[in-house]
C-alpha cells in the first residue's frame, strides 16, 4: 500500500510503498500523535523511514498501485 505524508514546513510529500495493513499504518500514526513520538515505518525496499509525529501535517492511506506491464488493454 502506498502511504503519503505531508510534512509542515517542507514542500514535497514524503511517499513510501508497503506491505502493511492499513490499520496497522494508522494505529502507529495514531498512538505517534498523542504521545508526541516518532512514526517508525519500513517500506518495501527495506529503508526505514522515521518522521517526528509533531510534523506530520497529513497522510493518505491508499491503495497498492498495481503497474500495467505491457501494451495491451486492461
Amino acid at each position: 500500500m502506498e502511504v503519503k505524508f505531508g510534512i509542515t514546513d517542507i514542500a514535497r510529500e514524503v511517499t513510501i510503498e508497503t506491505s502493511s495493513a492499513p490499520e496497522e499504518i494508522a494505529e502507529q500514526i495514531r498512538r505517534a500523535v498523542v504521545e508526541s513520538s516518532i512514526v517508525d515505518l519500513t517500506d518495501d525496499k527495506g529503508r526505514r523511514i522515521m518522521i517526528p509525529a509533531t510534523k506530520i501535517g497529513y497522510v493518505d492511506l491508499g491503495a497498492s498501485a498495481t503497474r500495467a506491464v505491457g501494451f495491451g488493454t486492461v
